[in-house]
C-alpha cells in the first residue's frame, strides 16, 4: 500500500523568480498597480534629478566643524585695556556655554520653538508656508529653522528663491547629522546678522545696549531675539512701536512655553526699548595718527582682508598690545595743536579744507569724504549757498545752519580781502557753533608738524601726533616727513668728538671758519645763527648749550666728518653725506628716528627700536609677532618660590660708549638750565634736550625729556618755506614740549639721570674748563663752578705748574679756509646762504 502511494507521488521544482515575474504580470494587468508603479518611477527620477540640480555641488558641511568667522582686530593700550578695533563688521565670538540660557530661549521662542525636537526641518511649518505662498503672489515666505538659517548664512547666499530653500533644507539635514544641537546654536548666535553692522548676539548687545550678554535684562534679550526677522526695521527709532509689539509677542511666547513666569512677562513688557546710540563704550575707539600707524604696520605684516591670509587685520581676530598711553596721547595732541594755532594766529584764513559739488547730493558727498575734526567743538561743513549777509552751510548728517558774514570777517591771507567774500558753494570749511543753528568760521592752521613720545627704557612709543587731525590729512609727519633736523643733530657731533679724545671741558674757538670749495665756488664761510662772527674760545659744553655753529663745524672739521656720519647712521638717524654742513643739520630725518636716537642717549647708548606694537596674538592667543617672542618665565607666578625675582636681561646692542652717551646727556641738561631751551628750566625737574632751527628758518625743533620719557616735536610747512625770522626752536617748539609736560608729566616724581660705571664727576670752572678746588657747585644754574662728567684719565689733572692749570686747547688751527676735495659736492648744496642753523 505504501509502495502504490509512492509511485503516484510527483515533485515539481519552480523558480522563485518566475513566480515574482508571474505575480508582477498578474498585478500589472490591474490599472491601479500600473498607476502606483508609474508614480514610483517618476518619484525616483525626480529624486535623481533633484540631486543633480540641488545637491550635487552643495558645500561640505565638514567646514563648519572648524569654522572660523571673520573677526575684527582688537587693540589694547600699554595697560591692556581695549582702546580700538579695526572692524568693518561688529563681531564677537563666544562659546555656547557663555550665552545665558534665558537669552537662548528668547531666540528659540522667536525663531524656532521646536529646535531641540526636529531634525533640521520643521515639516508642519513647511506645509503652512506652502499654503500661504499658494494664496499670495508676493515675496515667498518660508519656515526656516535655526539650522536652515545657519546653512543659509554660512554656506549659501541670501537669494530669495525656491531653489535656495531646497538646497537650504538639504544642508540642514546634513548639518543636523554632523553637529550637535549646541554646536548649531553656537554658530547661529555668533553669526546671525542683527543690524548696525553687528553679526552675532554679543556684538548686537554692545551695538544696541552697550552691554555684554551676561548683563542683559529680560526685555533686552527679547528685543535682540526679534532682530533676525528684520534688523533694519526693528533697530530704527522710527519703528519703535513695531519693535515693542514684536518684543512683547516674544515675551508672551516665552511665558507660554514655560520659560518665564507671567509676572516676569508683565514686568518686561512694561519696559521701554532702551536702545543706545553710544556704540560700544567697552572699547574706547580712540583713533588718530597712532592707531593709523598701528593699522599700517599690521597690514604690512599680515594683510588687510581674509584673502590676504588667516591673520588679516579685518578678519583675523588679532589681539594687539601697544605702548599707547591715553593721557600722554591727549596731552601730545593738545600741545601740538595749540602750538600750530599759536604760530598761525593773526595770519588770516588759510582757505577751504577741500571742495565738493554743492548739488542735491551734498550730504552724501560730504559724508563719503570722511573729512572730520574733533577739536574744541569744531565741525566740518559744506558751503551750500551764499547771500550778501550770510552763508548757508550743511553737515554730514544732513543738518544745516547759518554762517553770518560777521562771523567770517577774518582776512583771507591769499587775497587780503575777508574770508566771507572768498567763500564759494562747495567749499568745506571748519566752523564752531555760537548759538543754535548759527556758526562762526574757524581756521585750520596751514603750518603743520609732528610729535612723538617714547620710553628710553624699551623703545615703546607712548603717543604720536602727525598733524592737526588725521581726518584732515592722513600723512603722518611723525613717521613719514623727512625734514632737516637743524641743531638737534649737534649732540651726535659732539658725542663723536668725545669718542675721539675731546672732553666737555675742551676749549674750542668760536670764530670765523671757511671752507675752500675750488676755484669756481671760492670760500664757503659758516656763521652762527643771526650772523655772529664768534666770541672767542669756550668749552665744548658752552658751545652745545648755546648752539654755536662755528664751534660745531670747527669740531667736525677737526675730527673728520666720516666718523660723525657713521655715528649718525649707527644711532638710526639716517644715511647722511660727509659734508661739514651735515654737522649743522643739513641732512634729513624723521621725528620718530630722532626721538629714538635721543632715547638711546638716555639709555646709556644701548640700542632701542621704536615701536607702537609690543606683540600680536592670533585669535587663539598665540603670539605671532614678533616671531622670536618669548614669555617671561615665572613673571606671573601666583606665589614666591623662594628664588630670585625674574630679571630682564638688557636687550639691544651697545651702539655708543655708555660714558660718551652720559657725557652728552649731561651737557644737554645744561641746554635746559642756561642754554637755548632755558624756558623749560622752571619745570623744576631733571631735563635734557636740544632745540633746532633750520636755515630759512623752515623748521623748528625740540627733542629731549626726562630719564623716563623722551619727546620730540617739529613744526613747519609741508612744502618747506620761510616761517619768519622770529621762528626758533626755543620760542616755538620748546613751548609745545612744555605744554605736553605740564599736562602729562607734572605729577611724575623727579628722577635724576644716572651715570654709568666709570664716569668721574669733577668740579670745574664752567667758563674756562679748569679744575676747581675749594669751591662747590651751588643751586644757581649760572654758577661758575659745576660738576662735569669725564671718562677715566681724561679729567683735568691736579698740578702746581701754572701753565698746566690753564685750560687745555686743541691743536692750533689756522682760520684760513679748509681745502675741500675735488670729488665732493659743495656745502652750498646743503646749507642755505641766508644764515646759519641753530
Amino acid at each position: 500500500m505504501a509502495s502504490d502511494t509512492a509511485s503516484h507521488f510527483r515533485l515539481r521544482l519552480r523558480r522563485d523568480s518566475n513566480a515574482v515575474i508571474a505575480w508582477l504580470r498578474e498585478m500589472w494587468a490591474r490599472r491601479w498597480f500600473r498607476w502606483l508603479g508609474s508614480l514610483a518611477v517618476a518619484g525616483l527620477v525626480a529624486f535623481l534629478l533633484a540631486w543633480a540640480i540641488f545637491a550635487r555641488d552643495l558645500p561640505s558641511v565638514d567646514q563648519l566643524r572648524d569654522y572660523e568667522p571673520p573677526l575684527p582686530t582688537l587693540v589694547r593700550d600699554g595697560e591692556g585695556k581695549p582702546v580700538h578695533a579695526y572692524a568693518r563688521e561688529r563681531r564677537v565670538q563666544l562659546e555656547y556655554s557663555e550665552y545665558p540660557q534665558l537669552l537662548v530661549r528668547a531666540y528659540l521662542a522667536a525663531e524656532d520653538r521646536t529646535f531641540f525636537e526636529h531634525g533640521g526641518i520643521d515639516y508642519p511649518g513647511v506645509v503652512s508656508a506652502i499654503l500661504t505662498n499658494l494664496k499670495s503672489d508676493g515675496r515667498p515666505v518660508g519656515a526656516s529653522t535655526i539650522t536652515q538659517q545657519v546653512a543659509k548664512n554660512l554656506l549659501l547666499s541670501n537669494e530669495v528663491s525656491y531653489t535656495r530653500k531646497i538646497r537650504e533644507a538639504i544642508l540642514a539635514k546634513r548639518i543636523e547629522a554632523a553637529l550637535s544641537k549646541e554646536q548649531i546654536l553656537e554658530l547661529y548666535l555668533n553669526e546671525i546678522p542683527l543690524g548696525r553692522r553687528a553679526f552675532g548676539v554679543q556684538a548686537a548687545a554692545r551695538a544696541y545696549f552697550d552691554k555684554d550678554v551676561d548683563q542683559l535684562a529680560l526685555h533686552e534679550m527679547a528685543f535682540l531675539a526679534i532682530l533676525p526677522k528684520a534688523p533694519e526695521t526693528y533697530g530704527r527709532a522710527r519703528n519703535a512701536d513695531k519693535a515693542l509689539a514684536r518684543r512683547n509677542f516674544v515675551l508672551g511666547q516665552m511665558q507660554r512655553n514655560g520659560w518665564i513666569t507671567a509676572a516676569q512677562r508683565d514686568a518686561a513688557q512694561t519696559m521701554p526699548l532702551g536702545l543706545t546710540d553710544a556704540g560700544n563704550r567697552a572699547v574706547a575707539q580712540v583713533g588718530g595718527y597712532y592707531m593709523e600707524e598701528v593699522r599700517r604696520q599690521l597690514i604690512d605684516a599680515f594683510g588687510e582682508t581674509a584673502e590676504d591670509g588667516p591673520h588679516s587685520v579685518y578678519a583675523g581676530g588679532l589681539w594687539v598690545r601697544t605702548g599707547y598711553d591715553g593721557a600722554m596721547q591727549t596731552a601730545t595732541t593738545a600741545a601740538l595743536r595749540r602750538g600750530l594755532i599759536r604760530y598761525d594766529a593773526g595770519k588770516g584764513w588759510s582757505g577751504p579744507i577741500a571742495t565738493i559739488e554743492a548739488d542735491d547730493q551734498w550730504a552724501s558727498r560730504l559724508a563719503s569724504s570722511f573729512i572730520g575734526i574733533d577739536y574744541d567743538g569744531w565741525r566740518v561743513a559744506a558751503v551750500l549757498s551764499k547771500s550778501a549777509g550770510e552763508a548757508r552751510i550743511g553737515f554730514a548728517d544732513g543738518s544745516t545752519g547759518r554762517l553770518p558774514a560777521g562771523a567770517a570777517g577774518i582776512g583771507y591771507r591769499k587775497t587780503g580781502g575777508s574770508a566771507f567774500s572768498a567763500l564759494r558753494p562747495g567749499y568745506l570749511i571748519a566752523v564752531k557753533a555760537t548759538a543754535p543753528g548759527v556758526y562762526a568760521l574757524k581756521n585750520i592752521p596751514e603750518v603743520s608738524g609732528g610729535m612723538v613720545v617714547e620710553s628710553p627704557h624699551s623703545g615703546r612709543i607712548y603717543a604720536m601726533q602727525g598733524g592737526f587731525d588725521v581726518r584732515l590729512s592722513p600723512f603722518n609727519r611723525a613717521t613719514q616727513a623727512e625734514r632737516q633736523p637743524g641743531s638737534t643733530i649737534k649732540p651726535f657731533v659732539y658725542a663723536t668728538a668725545l669718542d675721539n679724545g675731546m672732553t666737555p671741558a675742551t676749549m674750542i674757538v668760536d670764530g670765523p671758519f671757511c671752507v675752500y670749495q675750488g676755484a669756481n665756488l671760492g670760500n664757503k664761510c659758516f656763521r652762527n645763527f643771526g650772523g655772529g662772527g664768534g666770541s672767542g674760545e669756550h668749552t665744548m659744553r658752552w658751545g652745545l648749550e648755546q648752539s654755536r655753529n662755528l664751534m660745531t663745524v670747527r669740531t667736525a672739521s677737526q675730527i673728520g666728518m666720516e666718523p660723525i656720519v657713521e655715528t649718525i647712521k649707527t644711532m638710526g638717524i639716517g644715511q647722511h653725506e660727509p659734508y661739514l654742513s651735515t654737522a649743522l643739520g643739513a641732512g634729513t630725518t624723521t621725528v620718530e628716528k630722532l626721538v629714538n636716537a635721543y632715547a638711546m642717549l638716555a639709555n646709556h647708548g644701548r640700542e632701542l627700536r621704536p615701536r607702537v606694537i609690543d606683540y600680536v596674538q592670533d585669535r587663539r592667543g598665540k603670539v605671532i609677532l614678533p616671531k622670536n617672542w618669548k614669555p617671561c618665565e615665572g613673571c606671573n607666578a601666583s606665589d614666591w618660590n623662594g628664588r630670585p625675582m625674574p630679571r630682564f636681561a638688557p636687550s639691544g646692542k651697545q651702539l655708543m660708549d655708555p660714558m660718551t652717551a652720559y657725557q652728552t646727556v649731561h651737557m644737554l641738561e645744561g641746554v635746559v638750565q642756561r642754554g637755548t631751551a632755558v624756558r623749560l628750566r622752571d619745570l623744576g625737574v631733571p631735563l635734557f634736550g636740544k632745540t633746532g632751527t633750520t636755515s630759512g628758518p623752515k623748521d623748528v625743533w625740540f627733542v629731549g625729556g626726562t630719564p623716563d620719557v623722551i619727546a620730540g616735536v617739529y613744526i613747519g610747512f609741508d612744502q618747506p618755506r620761510n616761517m619768519g625770522g622770529y621762528a626758533q626752536g626755543g620760542s616755538l617748539a620748546a613751548p609745545i614740549f612744555k605744554d605736553f609736560f605740564l599736562a602729562a608729566l607734572t605729577d611724575a616724581p623727579p628722577v635724576p639721570f644716572t651715570a654709568p660705571k666709570g664716569v668721574r664727576m669733577v668740579r670745574i670752572d664752567r667758563q674756562s674748563g679748569r679744575r676747581v678746588y675749594g669751591s662747590w657747585p651751588g643751586s644757581d644754574p649760572k654758577a661758575s663752578v659745576i660738576w662735569e662728567a669725564f671718562k677715566p684719565e681724561s679729567e683735568p689733572r691736579r698740578t702746581i705748574r701754572e701753565e698746566e692749570i690753564k685750560p687745555s686747547k686743541p691743536a692750533a688751527r689756522p682760520d684760513a679756509p679748509v681745502q675741500q676735495g675735488p670729488n665732493r659736492r659743495s656745502d652750498s648744496d646743503f646749507l642755505d646762504d641766508r644764515g646759519g642753523i641753530i
